[in-house]
């Protein structure tokens, strides 16, 4: 009976026409490709999500572990891992197994996930949380690399808008998710909610994913070159953290590490030269599109993260604004960023990439000018719009000069030019974060110092305990501002307005200089190189 009906199945499908063939074929193909695509999101939703989530967890995560002078690494070990392992997955992703790279891409993740929930000290959860940013990095790289990958070059534009807009979404529910778990369940399960969703993705990756380009058959892995680059990415990050706040700029211990990343830097420079498979071709920076490009990206991202970590500091310090009110203004530089990249990848084809990454360049630069003109009654709504037309506009220019980057080199190095891209926005956000950060501390010293000279402010500072007065940040409390008469509450606010004034600056020059290297970019999306 079996027989006969396996006989009967055949003859149905002999009888179909060729049309109707290749249709269940695309129908076939079109299922696994869902599965893939649904699957890379979900891994790269994790990794957004994590990078977010923990930050509402860890006035918790410090109160039962302790180690509160380790509080900015438990975010800066992340970050760290995370950018160094963007490049080195992109190359690989061009010599190896997609497929393989990605399984052990997540499962590195999900294992760190689990080791940092059981942590017992702070230290330990720097390690693993240092482990879940190589993981992170690989989906990151891989997520957009697959993409990609599946997609026709005239659907590309869509797809990445797609991955933009999931990045917004885990932007939004990162914090609130963080606090709905910390209130009602307990902090270590922040990491372990990445376990069930992971396996997910694990396993539509392991099933449905196969390589569609052909990888070389010799592989010569730059061992060297991968490290020269981790050794100056890490040096150069941690300069960009430490100078200007924990230690002087020419400091021993800063100038040390810059010696470090020279030596590396030159290291970096010898191994490409030499090697026969070198982790970032030099010669792809002779390519206008490629070289402009990531240009483009990292002084759009050296604006969008200084604005969107210090606004917060002027929305809640100058203005006066609750933490709750806070989080609603914020929302829509995510929404206006996500929501960007997707109309920009719906309406963006193969000759268009250069007028949509010069519109996003000057929206982005009104949004990061229109802050110096801010002033400690500036209505909170009309930071959210302000907020909203710079996310609007980094999402335009973020895709654009992705599309240019993607289309710039050969096919078989579209891992190395995806990889490019989103390192160049790791790169150009953490030391823009650096350099505000420096920037804020030097003028919130100088303003404080003037607030603290004499009367009622200089009798409050010297009444807060020791670690107050060393942490602005607490000045924000509302029972320290309830010790504050009227008079100096406006004061103090006016002292936080002009000393995040020097990062609206920052922002506006970055993204002026975003514009500019909008303007050189091609005209024509694909090069001879494509």
């Amino acid at each position: 009976m079996v027989g006969l009906k396996s006989y009967e199945s055949f003859l149905g499908e002999a009888r179909l026409t060729a049309e109707e063939v290749q249709a269940r074929q695309l129908m076939r193909s079109r299922k696994k490709r869902v599965m893939v695509v649904s699957a890379a999101l979900l891994a790269l939703f994790l990794g957004a999500l994590d990078a977010l989530v923990v930050g509402a967890a860890m006035p918790t995560i410090v109160s039962e572990l302790g180690g509160l002078h380790l509080y900015s690494w438990v975010f800066s070990s992340y970050l760290l891992t995370r950018a160094i392992s963007l490049p080195v997955f992109g190359k690989l992703c061009d010599l190896l197994s997609s497929r393989k790279l990605y399984l052990f891409a997540i499962s590195v993740f999900l294992v760190s996930s689990v080791l940092a929930g059981a942590a017992h000290s702070m230290t330990q959860l720097i390690f693993f949380r240092a482990l879940q940013g190589i993981g992170a990095g690989g989906n990151f790289a891989l997520a957009y690399i697959v993409i990609a990958d599946l997609s026709a070059p005239v659907q590309r534009g869509k797809m990445m808008g797609l991955v933009s807009f999931v990045w917004g979404i885990a932007s939004v529910l990162g914090p609130a998710l963080g606090g709905f778990i910390v209130t009602y369940f307990s902090w270590r399960w922040i990491f372990y909610i990445n376990v069930p969703l992971g396996a997910m993705a694990l396993l539509g990756i392991g099933l449905y994913l196969t390589d569609l380009r052909e990888k070389k058959q010799e592989v010569a892995i730059d061992y060297l070159g991968a490290a020269a680059l981790s050794v100056l990415v890490l040096t150069l990050l941690v300069v960009f953290m430490l100078g200007g706040r924990s230690y002087a700029w020419m400091s021993p211990q800063i100038l040390g590490i810059l010696v470090v990343a020279v030596i590396s830097g030159v290291l970096f420079w010898a191994a490409e030269v030499r090697a026969r498979e070198p982790i970032l071709d030099l010669k792809f920076f002779r390519i206008r599109g490629f070289s402009v490009a990531n240009g483009a990206a990292f002084f759009s991202s050296f604006a969008i993260f200084s604005l969107s970590a210090y606004m917060p500091l002027f929305i809640q310090g100058a203005l006066g604004r609750t933490p709750a009110q806070l989080g609603l203004a914020m929302i829509p530089l995510s929404l206006g960023w996500s929501g960007g990249a997707l109309v920009c990848g719906q309406l963006i084809n193969r000759a268009r990439e250069k007028p949509f990454s010069l519109f996003g360049a000057i929206l982005l630069m009104t949004g990061a000018g229109i802050p110096l003109i801010f002033a400690a009654t500036t209505p909170l709504w009309v930071c959210s719009i302000v907020l909203a037309i710079a996310g609007l506009g980094m999402g335009f220019v973020s895709l654009g000069t992705l599309l240019m980057v993607q289309n710039s080199l050969k096919v078989s190095d579209l891992g190395v030019a995806t990889s490019s891209h989103q390192f160049s926005r790791t790169l150009g956000g953490t030391i823009g974060i650096g350099v505000a950060g420096s920037l804020v501390s030097t003028s919130l010293a100088e303003g404080m110092a003037v607030l603290g000279a004499g009367g009622q402010g200089a009798a409050l500072l010297q009444s807060l305990p020791r670690d107050f007065a060393e942490n602005i940040q607490s000045l924000f409390q509302p029972h320290i501002q309830a010790l504050m008469s009227e008079e100096l509450q406006g004061a103090f606010r006016q002292a936080i307005a002009q000393g995040v004034e020097p990062v609206f600056l920052a922002a506006l020059a970055a993204s002026g200089v975003s514009l500019l290297f909008s303007c050189l970019l091609p005209q024509v999306k694909r090069s001879s190189h494509s």
